[in-house]
């Protein structure tokens, strides 16, 4: 009988602790969801400068932060440090040129991340090198994990305090994800501070669908916000529940060797922390990055069938652009970007957006727009027009450039 005992005490370990490392691992992937409403504490929130009642998050007037990419490896002196900063706008700034209300052009952006230029300096942003071109200041309104509609809000909000003859929105092709959405968690594990305003179709007109959260606080009790949250945002039933590990958590764990990969990798990562030095001939980050890329190949397909079921929506929010651009009598300019994990993906499928650009170009007479992959083609790869570490997956300074000598284009032909 002893043996039985023994045995069966042994077993009943190994299982208890396959499960706490098969949680703490799948904790770690950004794949997998393990907690609908993560704590959000105290110390997180008061870090949350960027909240905005309105529009979710909004980037800070005056601000100045420096932001380590990542580009170096434990021990190693840091090698990129990249600076943004906001002027008394909350734009981004632009050093080739200050605001001049009398220039034969004026110009402002609006978007993403990539309209913002993450990862680069304030003068490597394609604004600024578009301001050398053009000769006028160029105001960047682009705010990190925008959508197309937070993006028209803010220039809604921003227009009537800055009238340019030019307005771009600059967005990539997960807008057609974030316009559906209300709390970024559900799409994005693990950003648990981002809930947002969205616009719905109601008779075939846009209605908008105010954030849930209108104080900072309540972002600590978004629980009580569940029926909501549920309701209006999109991906609860089609990405979060599909994706979320529940006990027992080892077969969610083993039955998938990238996230067996990606624990590894994190696992090296930790243990070159701890000692204070690399690994030699082992470049963790590198791997990690790739690891994470592919586990996001999913996320991609996902979002291309979004654009086969939700396009109307939103072509909607691109009608909406150009109305109200005729209300304010600028030029609108829609321009589609890619991120590295849609770059990689359509380099062998095609664009996940189909068609889309050109349809909206052709029925929207007064609308400019570019499909920027058909301007980016490099020699060595769709991974070359991208920083080569940190965050990864935004535009290095050289394609910056090329992004602005394309925009300056359509500013010049009109002139």
């Amino acid at each position: 009988m002893l043996p039985f005992v023994a045995l069966a005490f042994v077993v009943i370990t190994l299982v208890i602790v396959l499960e706490v490392i098969s949680y703490q691992s799948l904790k770690r992937i950004p794949a997998v969801a393990t907690e609908e409403f993560p704590e959000i504490d105290r110390n997180l929130l008061d870090k949350f400068s960027s909240f905005d009642s309105e529009l979710g998050w909004c980037p800070q007037p005056n601000r100045e932060k420096q932001k380590d990419t990542g580009d170096h490896l434990p021990g190693e002196e840091v090698r990129s440090v990249v600076t943004y900063s906001t002027d008394e706008y909350a734009s981004r700034v632009c050093p080739a040129r200050e605001r001049n209300e009398d220039a034969d052009v004026t110009v402002s952006t609006y978007g993403d991340s990539y309209c913002f230029c993450r990862e680069v300096d304030d003068d490597e942003t394609f604004q600024n090198y578009l301001a050398q071109e053009l000769d006028t200041h160029v105001a960047n309104y682009g705010g990190g994990n925008y959508g197309l509609d937070q993006a028209l809000m803010r220039m809604k909000r921003q227009y009537p305090e800055e009238e340019t003859d030019y307005v771009f929105v600059v967005v990539t092709a997960s807008s057609i994800a974030r316009i559906l959405s209300v709390w970024k968690h559900y799409q994005e594990f693990g950003n648990i501070l981002a809930v947002k305003p969205r616009y719905v179709l109601e008779d075939g007109e846009l209605e908008r669908v105010d954030s849930p959260v209108d104080e900072k606080e309540a972002l600590l009790d978004l629980e009580s916000k569940a029926d909501f949250l549920r309701e209006y945002d999109f991906h609860y039933d089609h990405w979060f529940k599909p994706h979320y590990a529940s006990f027992p958590y080892t077969p969610d764990f083993v039955d998938k060797p990238e996230y067996l990969r990606y624990a590894a990798i994190t696992g090296g990562k930790e243990l070159e922390r701890r000692v204070g030095r690399s690994i030699p001939g082992i470049d963790f980050d590198a791997a990690q990055t790739q690891s994470a890329l592919r586990m996001e190949q999913p996320r991609v397909r996902y979002h291309e069938r979004l654009f086969d079921t939700h396009e109307y929506l939103f072509d909607a929010l691109i009608e909406e652009f150009v109305e109200y651009a005729d209300e304010q009598d600028f030029t609108p300019v829609f321009a589609m970007v890619q991120q590295l994990r849609y770059a990689k993906y359509e380099s062998e499928h095609g664009p996940i957006y189909g068609d889309l650009v050109d349809r909206l170009g052709e029925k929207y007479d007064d609308l400019e727009t570019v499909d920027m992959a058909r301007h980016l083609d490099p020699d060595d790869g769709v991974e070359s027009l991208y920083v080569e570490r940190g965050e990864g997956g935004h535009y290095s300074p050289e394609t910056n450039r090329e992004i602005a000598a394309v925009l300056a284009e359509i500013v010049d032909d009109d002139r």
